[in-house]
């Protein structure tokens, strides 16, 4: 159930809380890589795409969907080249979550472990009992 105080203006791609009952599952910081551990994107969209599809991966390996997830943080390493690609993002992100936003926050950082990565994404999903 997505919560939205009353008078505050929408929220645009993200819920301000999200609650919900059952089983809880933290997902790990996932990075625009394949299972295999390569990088075939390089670019911040390509990446983000890809750490979005790993998430889905692991909700959908403890038996849930997209709607499970309740929270996505985001760690990414240049705000300028997010924020230039805005559009690209809401389409990116539509089109391995679809019409499903959680509560979110996105966190600017120096870099990340792994070199070539642009964005990392972590991810709490609550699965039905």
């Amino acid at each position: 159930m997505i919560i939205h105080p009353e008078g505050w203006k929408p929220a645009k791609g993200y819920a301000n809380g999200v609650l919900a009952t059952g089983r809880f599952l933290c997902v790990g910081g996932q990075i625009g890589w394949t299972a295999e551990q390569v990088f075939e994107a390089t670019d911040f969209i390509g990446q983000m795409t890809q750490a979005l599809r790993n998430i889905l991966d692991v909700v959908e390996a403890a038996g849930g969907k997209a709607e499970h997830i309740t929270r996505l943080t985001w760690f990414v390493t240049d705000k300028a080249e997010y924020l230039a690609h805005q559009a690209e993002v809401g389409r990116a992100y539509r089109s391995v979550m679809g019409y499903h936003f959680p509560a979110m926050t996105m966190v600017v950082v120096s870099a990340l472990v792994e070199d070539e990565a642009k964005v990392e994404i972590e991810a709490t999903a609550v699965l039905p009992d």
